[in-house]
C-alpha cells in the first residue's frame, strides 16, 4: 500500500463530493439488517478520518487504523469539538494489534484494493478476524474487475479544485486488474511560483471468488454482497461492490491456525 504522504493535503479536496454521512448511515444500516448497531467499530485504512468522524458522532467508539503518518495527522484534527474522541493507529493490516476486540469492522472507499499482494491481503482478513468478536461483522466495499477494466482502465483525468491542479494518468497493467495511478498536484506557493508533488498509486481488483475463498480461510462467512448504497445484488457493471462477512471462528482456535 502507498504511504499517501504527498496524497494527504489534498485528499479532502478531491474527495469533497462523497457523502460521508450518508455513507456511514448506510452502512450502519447494514449492521443492523444483520445484527446490531456496534459499540466499539474498528475503520480500517481510516484515511483522514472523515467516515471516522461520522460513526462517532452516531455515538459509536472509533478505533481508525492507517498506515499514512501524513493521514492521520488531519484525521486527528478532526477529532477537535467531537464528544467522543477518535483514537488512530498507525499500522498496515498485515500487522494490526489492538489493545482487545471490537464488535464491528468497516473498511470503506475501495481501500483494500490498496493491498495489491494477495497474500497481505489474506493476512490483513486473519488479523481483522483475530480483533473481531465472534459472531460479529466486518463490512467492506471494493472496486470490481470491471471498473478497473472498463472504468479506470488507462485513462486520464485533469481536475481543478480549491486552486489545486491534479492530473490524473491511470496505467491498466497485463494483468487486467492491477491499475498503476500516478497523481500530479500543482498549487501556489507564492504570488509567482507553484509547485508540483506527485504519488503514485497502485490498485488491484479481486474477483468474487478470490474474496470470498480469502475470507473462508481467515475466519469468516461471507453473508451477503450488495450493489454500492444499496441492498441489492451486484450488476455485472457495478463498480463497488459492499461484502458482509461474519466472524465465525472462536479466537483461541483461530490464534493456533
Amino acid at each position: 500500500m502507498a504511504n499517501y504522504n504527498n496524497f494527504s493535503p489534498f485528499y479532502d479536496i478531491f474527495t469533497n463530493n462523497v457523502d460521508y454521512k450518508a455513507r456511514a448511515r448506510y452502512l450502519i444500516s447494514v449492521f443492523e439488517k444483520h445484527g446490531k448497531k456496534p459499540n466499539l467499530l474498528l475503520d480500517f485504512a481510516c484515511g483522514t478520518g472523515s467516515f471516522s468522524v461520522q460513526f462517532a458522532k452516531m455515538g459509536i467508539e472509533v478505533i481508525g487504523v492507517d498506515k499514512s503518518e501524513g493521514m492521520l495527522a488531519l484525521a486527528a484534527e478532526k477529532n477537535e469539538g467531537l464528544k467522543t474522541r477518535v483514537l488512530y493507529l498507525c499500522q498496515s493490516g498485515d500487522e494490526l494489534d489492538l489493545y482487545g476486540t471490537v464488535d464491528g469492522a468497516v473498511s470503506c472507499l475501495d481501500s483494500l484494493n490498496h493491498i495489491t499482494d494477495i497474500n497481505k491481503l489474506e493476512e490483513t482478513f486473519s488479523k481483522i478476524s483475530l480483533f473481531l468478536e465472534e459472531g460479529c461483522l466486518f463490512v467492506f466495499d471494493v472496486n470490481t474487475v470491471y471498473k478497473h477494466k472498463e472504468v479506470l482502465a488507462s485513462n486520464s483525468y485533469r481536475m481543478k479544485k480549491r486552486g489545486v491542479e491534479c492530473v490524473w494518468n491511470n496505467t491498466l497493467k497485463e494483468d487486467g486488474v492491477t491499475v498503476e495511478i500516478n497523481l500530479n498536484f500543482t498549487y501556489k506557493t507564492g504570488l509567482f511560483k507553484k509547485e508540483t508533488v506527485c504519488e503514485t498509486i497502485t490498485e488491484r481488483a479481486y474477483t468474487h471468488e478470490e474474496i470470498e475463498n480469502l475470507l473462508n480461510k481467515t475466519g469468516f462467512k461471507l453473508e451477503a454482497v450488495y450493489g454500492e448504497n444499496t441492498f441489492s445484488p451486484p450488476k455485472e457493471n457495478s463498480q463497488r461492490n459492499v461484502y458482509v462477512a461474519r466472524a465465525v471462528l472462536p479466537k483461541t482456535a483461530q490464534e493456533s491456525v
